[in-house]
């Protein structure tokens, strides 16, 4: 069995537009809010989570309404029209000084990107195989960080500060975005055939082994999974939850803890988290694969363990600046790909054709949530205990979520026997 990468990549390409999206949107709109409204850090800070809020919500209900119409590309053609228009206006929204007006705008942008999140990254997993979900996952998950990378490219050469030290045209930024999230889906949708690939996979996925799949999805009279897949499943979103919450305390504070324990600038800290970003692209493909000869779930443990000891030598050698910092970024990155890549598809190998849109969507609820949590509860430690609480809180997250992960007994993909070495590599175009 071998993965359609070509496919792939252009399924891929919806991930890869929201991915810009959300770059342009975390670099661009907290200065809109401090520059042109002059918001405080606690309102900013409220309007910026508003995004994660919403998905708790958006993220399953438009997951499970896309499982009942039986197609996904509507939801990503019409959620990205709406989601450019909005886009568009968001700079003439900002140029208007109307806060209400700018709200207004953002709050329908917002509505608009969680409508068609969970259809665009369920698409992957209804047309590709089990065992290959993985390898598939990892293509997807490059193609979010060039989107991201796209976006980083546009704000350095598009975004011009004036000479007299007002804020900068980001009307540019948002055209180039909005371009791309336009291009991205038209070729989307011109390239996949859904209805005739969400077939095909129907018979290879839940029609090769009958017996194996009752035993994973069959429900009881009321509709719930057996007793012992559910409680696999909770422990798989528990681990979700666990890992991002300290993953995400050490990149959403890393800055200021630069700033607080080194009295550095900000640019040793930024240095940091852009070298796991890199380490974490530079493994998506190989971990792929490792996953497909190993299993998701020893993978897992493998990050999880490494993404611990990390975080925990973080705490012995962060307290000044070091280049061996780089190193453990480095690392870091590794084990953040060999956890994300797996995490999803553990996930939806427990769904059933017809609902692997609400799986995703619990799957995004637990990660979003675990983001919403962990800067109030990690800003709590270090506001009043100190910034030395940040990566022992991190190791402390992580390390949970090695023991929920262990408990786990589904979601794991049973690694087809190659005939040769090169095999793993092989790929159909």
């Amino acid at each position: 069995m071998k993965l359609n990468t070509k496919r792939t990549v252009l399924v891929g390409l919806g991930f890869f537009s929201i991915s810009a999206f959300w770059q342009a949107y975390d670099n661009i709109i907290p200065l809109i809010l401090r520059d042109t409204f002059s918001l405080g850090d606690t309102l900013a800070g409220f309007i910026m989570s508003l995004d994660n809020i919403l998905a708790l919500f958006m993220l399953p209900l438009f997951g499970a309404l896309s499982d009942k119409a039986n197609r996904r590309i509507p939801f990503i053609i019409f959620g990205t029209i709406a989601a450019v228009g909005c886009t568009v206006l968001i700079p003439f929204a900002a140029r208007s000084r109307s806060l209400t007006l700018f709200f207004i705008v953002l709050g329908a942008l917002l509505v608009a990107m969680g409508t068609y999140r969970s259809p665009a990254v369920a698409l992957m997993p209804d047309i590709t195989p089990k065992p290959l979900r993985s390898k598939a996952n990892a293509i997807i998950n490059l193609m979010g960080a060039l989107g991201g990378a796209y976006t980083l490219l546009a704000n350095t050469m598009l975004l011009k500060q004036s000479s007299d030290g007002a804020a900068p045209d980001y009307l540019p930024v948002f055209l180039a975005v909005a371009a791309l999230m336009a291009a991205a889906v038209l070729v989307l949708t011109l390239t996949i055939n859904e209805k005739k690939l969400v077939k095909e996979m129907q018979e290879i996925n839940y029609s090769v082994d009958p017996t194996e799949e009752i035993k994973l999805t069959e429900k009881d009279e009321k509709g719930n999974l057996p007793p012992d897949v559910r409680r696999s499943l909770f422990l798989i979103l528990a681990s979700v939850s666990f890992w991002f919450m300290g993953y995400n305390a050490v990149t959403t504070a890393f800055t200021k803890y630069a700033a607080t324990v080194w009295g550095q600038h900000v640019g040793q800290a930024s240095t940091c988290l852009l070298v796991a970003t890199v380490g974490a692209m530079a493994a998506f493909i190989p971990i792929g694969i490792l996953s497909s000869r190993i299993g998701r779930k020893k993978t897992v443990l493998v990050g999880v363990t490494l993404l611990c000891a990390c975080f925990a030598s973080g705490a012995l050698v962060a307290e000044r600046f070091t280049p061996a910092l780089y190193i453990m970024f480095a690392l870091v990155g590794f084990a953040w790909a060999a956890i994300n890549v797996n995490s999803y598809p553990m996930v939806v190998e427990i769904s059933k054709f017809g609902n692997i849109g609400r799986y995703t969507g619990y799957y995004y609820t637990f990660s979003m949530a675990a983001q919403i949590v962990t800067p109030i509860l990690s800003g709590a430690l270090l506001e009043h205990v100190g910034y030395h609480t940040l990566f022992p809180y991190a190791s402390i997250m992580v390390a949970l979520s090695f023991f929920t992960m262990c408990l786990t007994r589904h979601g794991d993909n049973r690694p087809a026997q190659l005939q040769t070495k090169l095999e793993a590599f092989d790929v159909q175009d």
